[in-house]
């Protein structure tokens, strides 16, 4: 015995206890298993990227087709694999395109699907369609009309939604052939009027309910046209042969925030000066795409009242958040390959103003050098690298990077500057760098990146950014399937608590 203040201690308590025997076997498994969560890991990230950015479209270094599939292999690979998480990304901020996709998928393998999947499966889908718009999940449901996808839950899910529907006789007017088909499909029999509406539309002498009755009437009486949607009632006006101008400047009052935006310059253009959109309420990314639709000349004179709107936008996504992320620099794409393609335009003007709302102090470059946000356009290379490091000399504890990651003046400058800075000069992350990229590459199946070592999250729509942030940070390699699974459970809690 060894006295220890007076206590006796046995003399083999001072030796350490020797780590418990792990067989090689047993070593071999839990690195194959510590690898497995990895590339499980990456595999949901890729596919979420892709989720995010790619709608199928040509894109600027790709066609339409090499994009469609590239983007129908991730789908099937992480249905087949991961059919957990591969539901679980309804939840995140993928593109409606895709969120169609992964509902049709899931709808079609319903017959793969345990009860407890199948349920879960039931509630994100049902949210997800509430809130994408209803010409595509009408779309979407006349796609399982013709591959014939007809289970039980297909039919509760068309039922559900169409009853969800605020004014069902309303859509029955606009989409009338895909309400007709999902009724069909479903078997369902609609109440009331809707169901001769839909069937033999022209036999009642009369209609009950006012638009139904708007609608008969409009096949013969122009006043009838302009209490109609403005889909509906543009057909009708060629019918009868109004004049554009007249139309327009009637159908005013009927067109939603969306519509004038899209139809307010045309209508100037012919003097129908009653549709005017209020561009204080619109969202940001499609606020931006119609400002850098206009002329120069006309963004020159409308300056103001262009970036009140624009900085009116950017505030409400920010929120709580607005002025909290300290000082970011902003390394903005506006190359020429910034254009994208007639089909999907890419423009970081959004993510400018919501980045300048976000910081407290904020500095923008533009790879061109410009200084007016409101006057660029896509012109010229991609020097990526030179404005990476005229962002870390200022010493930013953020930098952002919103660009295609084609780096060409010089090839390669950026992601060696990005990996001395992280692995050399900031090993401690200070300064916390974040690359989106709005272009999905359907060779590589993934978004291009700069560096392994900087983070790379896919992004279109600037309303995105702060959530793709986040999610940016599982792309380092530092986070396995757990973590990664843990905050897909997070977003998919707040996703449909956001329904009750």
């Amino acid at each position: 015995m060894l006295p220890f203040f007076g206590r006796p201690l046995r003399a083999c308590a001072l030796v350490p206890r020797p780590a418990p025997y792990v067989t090689p076997e047993a070593a071999i498994d839990a690195h194959i298993e510590t690898v497995a969560d990895l590339i499980a890991a990456e595999d949901v990230l890729l596919f979420v990227n892709a989720a995010i950015t790619s709608t199928g479209q040509r894109e600027f270094h790709s066609g339409a087709g090499e994009q469609s599939l590239s983007l129908d292999f991730l789908h099937s690979y992480l249905l087949g694999n991961y059919r957990d998480l591969y539901a679980a990304t309804l939840a995140l901020d993928v593109n409606d395109h895709n969120a169609v996709l992964i509902v049709r998928n899931l709808l079609v393998t319903a017959g793969e699907a345990d009860p407890g999947q199948r349920r879960a499966e039931g509630r994100l889908i049902a949210r997800r369609l509430a809130l994408l718009p209803p010409p595509r999940v009408y779309r979407l449901f006349r796609e399982l009309h013709r591959a014939k996808v007809n289970n039980r839950r297909t039919r509760a899910i068309m039922r559900d939604w169409l009853a969800a529907r605020p004014d069902l006789a309303f859509d029955a007017v606009k989409y009338r052939g895909a309400v007709k088909d999902v009724v069909r499909h479903a078997h369902l029999r609609p109440g009331g009027e809707l169901g001769p509406f839909l069937f033999t539309p022209h036999r009642p002498a009369a209609y009950a309910t006012p638009i139904l009755e708007t609608w008969r009437r409009a096949h013969y009486e122009q006043a009838a046209i302009y209490r109609l949607p403005y889909t509906v009632a543009e057909g009708f006006a060629a019918k009868h042969r109004i004049a554009r101008a007249t139309f327009l400047e009637r159908i005013a009052p009927r067109l939603t925030r969306l519509e004038r935006l899209r139809l307010q310059e045309s209508a100037r253009g012919l003097g129908a000066g009653a549709v005017r959109a209020d561009l204080t309420t619109m969202p940001l990314t499609r606020l931006a795409s119609y400002v850098l639709a206009l002329s120069v000349d006309d963004r020159v004179h409308r300056r103001a009242e262009l970036t009140e709107a624009l900085r009116a936008a950017a505030r409400r996504i920010a929120g709580d958040q607005a002025g909290r992320w300290g000082t970011v620099a902003a390394v903005l794409d506006d190359s020429f390959s910034a254009y994208g393609s007639g089909h999907k335009r890419r423009r970081p003007l959004a993510c400018h103003f919501l980045l300048e709302a976000l910081a407290s102090e904020y500095t923008p470059l533009w790879l061109s050098g410009r200084t007016d946000a409101l006057l660029v356009h896509p012109y010229g290379a991609t020097p990526l690298g030179e404005r990476v490091l005229d962002a870390l000399e200022r010493g930013p504890e953020r930098l952002v990077i919103v660009s295609d990651g084609w780096d060409n003046s010089p090839p390669g400058l950026a992601g060696e500057v990005l990996r001395i800075w992280r692995t050399r000069l900031d090993p401690d992350h200070t300064c916390a760098v974040v690359h989106l990229n709005p272009v999905y590459d359907a060779a590589d199946f993934d978004v291009r990146r700069l560096a392994p070592t900087v983070p790379t999250a896919g992004i279109r729509d600037a309303e995105n950014l702060v959530a793709l942030v986040e999610l940016a940070r599982f792309a380092e390699g530092r986070s396995g399937i757990a973590e990664l699974r843990a905050h897909l459970a997070r977003r998919a809690e707040v996703f449909l608590r956001e329904d009750a």
